[in-house]
């Protein structure tokens, strides 16, 4: 097992890409501190693990508050004595084009995407410094290079970036690897949620935007990221790696 006896938070893990890493994490032997704002999503994600024999914990919350993102760190040590890696998934959309948008749609992703990162990064690193040793991971995504209708979204993930790779250079000296993954079209319920016309459009554009021609699935994403946890990653730090099958090329 890649992640034996491995202690992760991964915020966001409910559903969506968010589950598909902590079900990989703990297929590989990881004990998982699962957070998501919806409780039934998190429990249920949680009960999962435990039916195949693994070890986890609900923290419900928005990473918008530093104080859940602190309660999920400090059930990680509570509860399993350590904090090893830390995923920084949890994200929102609230799409308008420029002109449209208002304070509250720019003020909730921003506060979720770019202030929940800088918490996570923040809080674990406090603890992965000083143990000498940690795996950070931040989910930015494709549209970190622009999208339109998702100015909020777009600010955030490029943001993510930059904390990315300014986390890597501080925690680097101190053995703490830091990364990004950038996806893009992932088929999660986000996508699925998206007005039908808009899907049938997107399928129908598949073939001359996306090299490998399919989707991606939350399982594409947690493959990177068990790697990017994993000790084989050892001397990768502050890289942004595009899962997209090819999108932006």
């Amino acid at each position: 097992m890649r992640l034996k006896d491995k202690v992760a938070v991964v915020t966001g893990s409910g559903r969506g890409i968010g589950e598909g890493i902590v079900l990989r994490f703990a297929a590989e032997g990881a004990k998982i501190v699962v957070n998501d704002v919806n409780e039934a999503d998190a429990k249920n994600v949680v009960e999962k693990i435990k039916a195949h024999g693994g070890k986890a914990i609900a923290v419900i919350g928005s990473v918008a508050s530093r104080a859940v993102v602190q309660q999920a760190i400090d059930t990680a040590v509570k509860e399993f004595g350590a904090l090893d890696i830390m995923i920084n998934n949890a994200g929102i959309t609230r799409d308008s084009i420029l002109h449209k948008m208002t304070d509250e749609q720019w003020n909730q992703v921003v506060a979720v995407n770019l202030t929940g990162v800088f918490y996570g990064i923040q809080c674990a690193g406090i603890i992965m410094r000083q143990k000498g040793y940690g795996k950070i991971i931040n989910i930015s995504s494709t549209s970190a290079l622009g999208n339109a209708g998702q100015l909020n979204y777009s600010a955030t993930k490029a943001g993510v970036i930059g904390i990315t790779k300014t986390a890597a250079k501080e925690l680097g000296p101190k053995g703490v690897n830091v990364n990004a993954i950038a996806p893009g079209m992932i088929w999660t319920d986000m996508m699925k949620n998206m007005p039908p016309e808009t899907i049938k459009q997107m399928d129908a554009m598949l073939p001359f935007l996306v090299p490998m021609n399919r989707k991606g699935s939350p399982d594409d994403v947690a493959n990177l990221a068990l790697f990017l946890a994993s000790d084989e990653s050892s001397f990768i730090t502050g890289q942004v790696i595009f899962c997209d099958g090819g999108m932006k090329i």
